[in-house]
């Protein structure tokens, strides 16, 4: 892990979030304004230009993309992912990055969402894909499964879990206003971090193969 990885990470989730801002945008527009799709768009080009120094250290240049994220992105959104890429930062510090390292990090990232949001799964936000994604990612990673492989699988855990907010009502954010009406759609805050954790997937597995 690398600057240059961390660059690439946040550039594969920029371009997934810009080929389903629509998307996302729809599922925002169900209790919102509908903005949550160029919110991130504005979000991750925010973080893409902060982190364009490759020379950086890793977590000084997660530090950096979640401050300008937070900046661009504005709202709930930028906030939550602003404090979740620096509490990943923060995290990782400047040590090596090993695979339980990551996993770590990714946890320290999902408290800070957690206690900003005032939220805990089964809130139907973000929390409801990332808390198990991060469970399956670490038993995975705890029985000495390479860190490529272990996100690959655990990616089928997220995909389960971001579903399943369909069937939850909304208790925090703008979607709680809607009670049960909140039914039947998925979360926009868990969609849009299941395609950057899908993207980021790609970015990890070939980290795998080529050392950047």
């Amino acid at each position: 892990m690398s600057a240059i990885a961390v660059h690439a990470v946040l550039l594969a989730s920029l371009e997934t979030c810009k080929d389903h801002e629509v998307e996302i945008g729809q599922l925002d527009a169900v209790a919102g304004d509908g903005d949550h799709g160029s919110g991130m768009v504005r979000g991750f080009t925010a973080a893409c230009s902060a982190t364009a120094d490759l020379n950086g250290s890793t977590a000084g240049s997660i530090t950096a993309a979640g401050y300008a994220f937070a900046d661009a992105a504005g709202g709930a959104s930028g906030a939550l992912w602003g404090v979740f890429l620096r509490g990943i930062g923060r995290e990782l510090g400047d040590g090596d990055v090993t695979p339980s390292r990551v996993v770590a990090a990714l946890r320290s990232g999902g408290v800070q969402i957690g206690q900003l949001g005032k939220s805990q799964p089964g809130d139907k936000t973000l929390l409801d894909t990332l808390v198990p994604f991060l469970d399956a990612l670490d038993g995975r990673v705890s029985r000495g499964m390479s860190l490529s492989q272990a996100w690959t699988d655990a990616l089928a855990v997220a995909r389960e879990a971001t579903e399943a907010t369909s069937l939850m009502v909304a208790k925090r954010g703008r979607s709680a206003v809607l009670g049960e009406r909140s039914l039947g759609t998925v979360d926009p805050g868990a969609r849009s971090l299941l395609l950057v954790l899908e993207a980021v997937a790609s970015v990890i597995a070939d980290i795998a193969t080529r050392p950047m």
